[in-house]
């Protein structure tokens, strides 16, 4: 059964960093692009970053510079490294997976506040 299970979040004050983790199960996990989205209370799922099988990467224009995303083929695993948080940043963080399906991660919550 495929499976993504994300971690990492947490709560965190502005300016300060977390680094999510999505591991994943059951499929060829390099054979996959992984990315990362987001939904705020009350606002729709946003793209945050995505890698490609062959590790480009994209980022919405809200967090560039500012989060990275890479990825572990040996661990299975796409990683988030957020910095700089700011309270927009506030959301529930969801790990997915595009290829010969579509998968998606439960997901994490991040909470930046002072």
């Amino acid at each position: 059964q495929v499976q993504l299970v994300e971690s990492g979040g947490g709560l965190v004050q502005p300016g300060g960093s977390l680094r999510l983790s999505c591991a994943a199960s059951a499929f060829i996990f390099s054979t996959y692009a992984m990315g990362w989205y987001r939904q705020a209370p009350r606002k729709e799922r946003e793209f945050v970053a995505g890698i490609s099988t062959f590790g480009t990467t994209n980022y919405a224009d809200s967090v560039k510079g500012r989060f990275t995303i890479s990825r572990d083929n040996a661990k299975s695993t796409v990683y988030l490294q957020m910095n700089s948080l700011k309270f927009e940043d506030t959301a529930m963080y969801y790990c997915g997976a595009w290829g010969a399906g579509d998968y998606w991660g439960q997901g994490t919550q991040v909470t930046v506040s002072s």
